[in-house]
């Protein structure tokens, strides 16, 4: 049987129903047509000229990113500008985008369920849990769990190094003596910084930590860490190719799958 797009993303919904997006978000078939039949299929959490170039060599035509490559409302489509350009390329090559972005963050095995679980982190449940009756209760942005032992600090952060590999930490507020409950949720989710510290959180780790809320932390005695947000979210690529693969080869659907290389587009000087 010949896949086409719309039999990608019937089982995407099932890894990570749209449902489960943002009311602002935009997810979904963002280029391309649900009958196109599909050949390859690339997974990437960013959509970039470097990503289309790597779908275009290895004959890729259906590329799945994290973060949607159309997302604010678009008025005009400037080929010389770098969105209208990565639109135009996509178009020009035949590639069709799809974008699963919060929906993949709330899922029950998306990117904070990932996070957490590469934390080694137990009893874990939604910091935000998505108030659809049709979603499952695992369901819903961030997570919160804890450790049978606590763990010092130092031994946090080095769990968090081998979690996420990420090429830098920042940190705000006091660390504790030790570290029982944990509160995670890939990309940027400090707004969540209260909700945590209310429901008895040790740690508290995202990514893009403002200065005010890093001010805050200090007055309320919460440690935050900020693991980057691509280090955060980069590791539910992996886990979203096994998935994919698994429902394939279900859906008794032979394709290349492919991820992107792909790195942080910020970079310690020092």
């Amino acid at each position: 049987m010949t896949a086409t797009v719309q039999h990608i993303l019937d089982i995407l919904e099932r890894i990570a129903p749209a449902e489960l997006a943002q009311s602002w978000d935009n997810v979904g078939l963002l280029i391309g047509d649900p009958g196109q039949p599909v050949h390859g299929i690339m997974l990437a959490l960013d959509p970039t000229s470097q990503v289309l170039d790597q779908a275009t060599r290895l004959h890729a035509d259906l590329l799945i990113t994290h973060h949607p490559l159309i997302f604010h409302p678009t008025k005009s489509i400037r080929t010389e500008q770098p969105g209208g350009r990565l639109i135009s390329t996509a178009i020009r090559h035949n590639i069709c985008v799809i974008g699963c972005h919060t929906n993949l963050d709330a899922a029950s095995g998306g990117v904070s369920d990932i996070l957490a679980r590469r934390l080694g982190l137990e009893k874990t449940r939604p910091l935000d849990p998505t108030s659809s009756e049709s979603a499952a209760d695992s369901c819903g942005l961030g997570r919160i769990g804890e450790y049978p032992v606590p763990l010092t600090p130092d031994d946090f952060i080095g769990r968090l190094r081998e979690a996420i590999e990420p090429p830098w930490l920042l940190e705000a507020g006091p660390r504790p003596e030790t570290i029982r409950r944990v509160a995670v949720c890939g990309g940027s989710c400090f707004d969540y910084a209260g909700k945590t510290l209310d429901l008895g959180a040790d740690v508290f780790v995202s990514s893009e930590l403002k200065h005010a809320t890093a001010r805050w932390a200090e007055e309320a005695g919460l440690w935050l860490v900020d693991g980057g947000h691509f280090a955060t979210e980069q590791i539910v690529i992996a886990s979203l190719h096994q998935a994919l693969t698994k429902e394939l080869e279900a859906a008794g659907l032979e394709l290349p799958l492919h991820t992107a290389a792909q790195r942080s587009p910020l970079a310690r000087i020092f």
